[in-house]
């Protein structure tokens, strides 16, 4: 078996990511499906990829977060196997290439990926978190793989349920890959297939700020709901409280400081008691 135009869809979720998803297109391979699911609505952006890139549909959306634009894109694929990619993200020349020379070798994959190029942030970790060593095998059988370069093989995921779409941003393909064990997949990194990852890079240079404090307060209340759901309430709730007090402490600290940095600890501190109260994922940020 390998990945073909038969079988394989490429999925990209993107959000006012102009400057990026063109570098990404060009890195796939021509003969392929690409799904756009563009969060940001840009009409624009939508008919000028249609008309420049073969196989290309972009299918406009309202920012409805990562989880669930994936979700749109997999529904929608027609074929067994997506690749879900984030728009920062760039191919080798041979990436598929090596990927297909090893894919005969897997058992029950449930989701794979070609590895990151730069060694100090290795996209896929063992147990309990930790970074797996690096013992030369082209093959490696891992615990959890980064949701920013993943192949999902529908089979595994029969109930049609993909990303939990509670999470708008973060730990979503956290939860996805317990669940893909769950239901006895397993999980693969390619090592000798490389990917390029700028890294919170998808959303235009011009949005930083904006972004990061939309961040901040998604990272706080997905880490709470994803307590909550696989390790249960108590020790969600205790660890969200120990987050709550110290970003009370970091915000005091500087606010009399007249430190900028007290809107990032008031964004922490906003999505964690959002979470701890049961509400939902509702922060977005205010882009024009």
């Amino acid at each position: 078996m390998e990945f073909t135009t038969n079988n394989l869809t490429f999925v990209i979720v993107t959000f006012n990511s102009r400057k990026v998803i063109h570098d990404c297109l060009n890195s796939l391979p021509k003969d392929f499906h690409k799904l756009i699911i563009e969060n940001s609505s840009d009409k624009e952006l939508k008919k000028e990829l249609e008309q420049n890139y073969d196989k290309t549909e972009v299918v406009l959306s309202k920012n409805i977060g990562m989880g669930a634009g994936n979700n749109l894109g997999i529904i929608k694929s027609n074929t067994q196997y997506v690749y879900v990619l984030n728009p920062d993200v760039v191919l080798k020349n041979d990436t598929l290439l090596n990927m297909n020379n090893s894919i005969s070798e897997l058992e029950n994959f449930a989701i794979l990926s070609p590895l990151s190029d730069n060694p100090l942030y290795p996209n896929y970790r063992g147990n309990f978190g930790e970074k797996i060593k690096d013992d030369g095998k082209i093959i490696k059988n891992v615990e959890e793989i980064d949701g920013y370069s993943m192949i999902i093989n529908k089979d595994f995921f029969d109930d049609n349920i993909f990303f939990d779409e509670k999470f708008f941003m973060y730990l979503e393909n956290v939860d996805l890959c317990l669940r893909a064990k769950k239901n006895g997949g397993k999980l693969y990194i390619v090592t000798n297939s490389k990917v390029h990852h700028l890294g919170a890079k998808a959303v235009d240079d011009k949005y930083n700020d904006v972004i990061e404090l939309s961040r901040n307060w998604h990272w706080m209340w997905s880490k709470l709901y994803f307590n909550k759901k696989h390790r249960g309430i108590f020790v969600s709730l205790l660890l969200g409280f120990i987050s709550l007090l110290g970003n009370l402490i970091k915000y005091s600290i500087c606010l009399f400081a007249f430190n900028k940095k007290k809107n990032i600890y008031k964004m922490r501190m906003s999505g964690t008691i959002n979470a701890l109260f049961g509400k939902q994922s509702w922060y977005r940020p205010e882009i024009n």
